[in-house]
């Protein structure tokens, strides 16, 4: 098929859009690309796109009849490449390679944990009775905390596995808890690539670099699990409402969805927790006039958000006065205004990674939690280091 025939394969309508569909249906009946377009009363250029992004689509799945590609790979799988033999003109063979589809993956990952959700036992509510400050909000931030990384200290300055990642993201996450003011609000911010890994494999999600992993993937996600768990109940216990967001991160991309759906659902009947619970991996929250974004780091620069903010959330931007935004994914501490937002990276408290430390790439290891006031924004920080917490447990 292609964006000048006359006539479309209905098969090519199971790999569409509703619209698109309906679209393949008008250059069915009334015989042309340009016809159709005049009949719905759009534009051509309008047409040939929709027409060629099915095209596309259903070759990515192996339906491409013009070129003899007639094997619809499974959900969850995209066409790799094919071998065809013929004999006198005529197709004998056809070798069809497969690989996993990143997108139909997430799709399917959401789906099972949509299913498995309903087994959870629902935790039960905290009771709360401290006295907080109503127009205060602190936000807790744990990036690139790579649980289930394997790190040798000779070779990475610092050791780092399953065991450390524990003591030190809840030792520290408890001292920036008790330093911090009595708000009422709360945002755990989890702001992605808490996880290593993405999967059975130890691989980054999209490249497929090989990864240093400590332990089987199961192990990695019950200790992932439990750390959070321990940070979420912390919060409860300060805090009068905790917001928790579990970000997408670059290494850590189909794990975010089901941590998103697990922490819903288990803190389901805990009428103080609020679960950032949608795909798309920009986060907002408006406190007062005060807005609040966050982004891992991994899909826009730092400078190119407050623009992305403001035109995907317009009415909070248009309804607060000072604006912020938290991202992760570099590992190292910057902060900068751009275009009436304020734009902070995040360092981590991970070690480096083999990759990192033979890269040459150095960066301070830290967490700071900062206060934000309903009316002034950003009035108080407080910052720990892995020193902090090695010195207390030393004495």
């Amino acid at each position: 098929m292609t964006a000048a025939t006359e006539k479309i394969d209905e098969q090519f309508k199971s790999f569409a859009t509703e619209r698109q569909a309906q679209i393949i249906d008008a250059v069915n009946q009334h015989g042309s690309l340009r016809s159709a377009a005049r009949a719905l009363g759009i534009g051509y250029r309008s047409v040939h796109n929709a027409v060629d992004a099915v095209t596309r689509k259903a070759a990515l799945r192996g339906y491409a009849p013009d070129y003899d590609m007639t094997k619809v790979v499974a959900p969850g799988f995209a066409i790799k490449g094919t071998s065809t033999l013929y004999k006198d003109g005529v197709q004998a063979i056809q070798w069809v390679k497969t690989d996993r589809d990143a997108e139909q993956q997430l799709a399917l990952m959401r789906a099972t944990v949509d299913a498995m959700s309903q087994d959870i036992t629902r935790l039960a509510p905290i009771q709360f009775s401290r006295e907080v400050y109503s127009d205060l909000c602190n936000v807790y931030t744990l990036t690139d905390s790579h649980v289930g990384m394997l790190a040798w200290g000779r070779e990475t300055g610092a050791d780092w596995d399953l065991k450390i990642a524990e003591r030190v993201l809840v030792g520290c996450f408890e001292k920036m808890i008790a330093r911090s003011p009595a708000a009422s609000t709360c945002i755990v911010n989890q702001l992605g690539d808490f996880l290593h890994s993405d999967g059975l494999l130890p691989v980054t999600p999209t490249s497929g670099h090989i990864l240093d992993q400590d332990g089987r993937y199961p192990k990695v996600v019950e200790v992932a699990v439990r750390i959070l768990r321990r940070v979420v109940d912390m919060a409860l216990h300060k805090h009068l409402k905790v917001i928790v967001l579990m970000a997408e991160g670059n290494h850590d991309m189909a794990s975010s969805v089901w941590l998103r759906a697990m922490f819903r659902v288990l803190y389901e009947n805990e009428p103080r927790v609020m679960v950032f619970d949608h795909p798309l991996p920009y986060y907002a929250y408006q406190h007062g006039s005060t807005m609040l974004a966050f982004h891992h780091g991994h899909l826009k620069k730092n400078d190119q958000l407050p623009m992305l903010f403001a035109s995907q959330f317009h009415k909070m931007w248009g309804d607060t006065e000072r604006r912020y935004c938290h991202v992760g994914h570099r590992h190292h501490l910057e902060e900068k205004e751009h275009s009436g937002m304020t734009v902070m990276q995040h360092q981590t408290l991970a070690a480096r990674d083999a990759y990192a430390a033979r890269g040459g790439w150095v960066a301070d290891r830290r967490v700071t939690a900062i206060t934000y006031h309903t009316l002034d924004g950003d009035i108080h920080r407080t910052t720990v280091t892995p020193e902090m917490l090695d010195r207390q447990e030393r004495a």
